[in-house]
């Protein structure tokens, strides 16, 4: 079911917008100066919302079911509409796995130019349903709206035990994270966007958004003693980290040089090239400055962060959070490299 439609469409997609992927989301911090604005729910199934930015909601119908609901759609990051529509797929269904539940139904979400290619449009919903095919969650239906820029996604519901819900907030001094993947996605589609990656840089990226993170997820709520879980995506290692800490009340101290990235980032990215969203952008900016002559106040628990496919570990301290920034007044090791 979503084979590759036969023959090829030769056309650049990321040629076709502004900014690819998630490099076209909103900054966090705008986002967040709007949604601190508006009413705050009152609904007591409502067991994850929007308050703590976390990769999805949960919503409980039942004593031990709860709704694990997520939207995500964005601008093409790679020139393939094919390989496009995999990658938006991957991504919503990331948000499900990311709270340790199993998608179920999907709806897609497709903007698309009024005379654009149709073949193109085709392959990129071919793309994006081999992988809700691979996940087993069904797609029922969608909607469209006439758009110059492509964007693609879906909005995946999927199942939960509203008692084994794991968020983004629980991070306790001790953990270890695990890193399932390297990063430096968002760095090789900046790249390829500039016309400056190799074909290999690529390959690795899109093996890595394509690949579910289905099997991660189970290994991780199937085990014991796990305190919190998210993905990292549009804004990154520090965005995401920064997002763990604060919600969780923790300090985090990263030493970059130990982080597991794909093969082609750190050489784009030395020439100041960064990828991911602009939000991501201005907390690398708040994090180096953060390095300046700070020194972490109390004593920290050691933390070592392993990447599960690269053997390789990345050291953290982490003690508990007093209210004020967890990256601005620590001497964050972290830095664009």
């Amino acid at each position: 079911m979503g084979g590759r439609l036969a023959g090829s469409v030769e056309v650049r997609l990321t040629q076709t917008v502004k900014a690819g992927g998630c490099a076209s989301k909103l900054a966090p911090g705008l986002l967040a100066n709007v949604l601190s604005r508006l009413p705050r729910q009152s609904d007591p199934n409502v067991l994850v919302g929007f308050d703590t930015s976390d990769d999805a909601g949960i919503y409980r119908i039942a004593a031990n079911l709860a709704l694990v609901q997520t939207v995500d759609f964005f601008t093409p990051l790679v020139d393939d509409p094919f390989t496009f529509g995999q990658i938006a797929a991957t991504n919503a269904l990331s948000d499900v796995y990311a709270m340790g539940g199993e998608p179920a139904t999907a709806l897609s979400i497709v903007c698309f130019p009024q005379d654009g290619d149709l073949d193109v449009l085709e392959q990129i919903m071919r793309g994006g349903m081999s992988k809700m095919s691979e996940a087993g969650c069904a797609v029922v239906g969608g909607h469209s709206v006439r758009d110059a820029e492509i964007k693609f996604g879906y909005a995946v519901t999927g199942l939960i035990d509203p008692q084994r819900v794991l968020t983004n907030t629980g991070a306790q001094a001790g953990d270890v994270l695990i890193l399932t993947k390297p990063i430096g996605t968002g760095v090789i589609t900046t790249a390829l966007k500039q016309g400056k990656a190799k074909p290999a840089w690529v390959a690795n990226a899109v093996e890595s958004m394509t690949t579910l993170n289905r099997a991660a997820s189970r290994l991780v709520t199937a085990a014991s003693g796990v305190h919190a879980m998210t993905d990292v995506t549009g804004f990154g290692l520090m965005g995401h980290g920064r997002e763990l800490a604060l919600g969780s009340g923790m300090r985090i101290e990263i030493a970059v040089e130990q982080v597991p990235r794909i093969e082609g980032a750190r050489c784009h990215s030395s020439r100041r090239n960064p990828g991911g969203s602009a939000g991501e952008s201005r907390i690398r900016r708040v994090h180096q400055r953060g390095r300046a002559g700070f020194s972490h106040p109390g004593r920290f628990a050691h933390v070592v962060v392993r990447s599960a496919d690269r053997r390789r570990s990345v050291s953290l301290s982490c003690s508990r959070f007093r209210g004020r920034s967890p990256w601005s007044a620590s001497r964050c090791k972290f830095e664009c490299s």
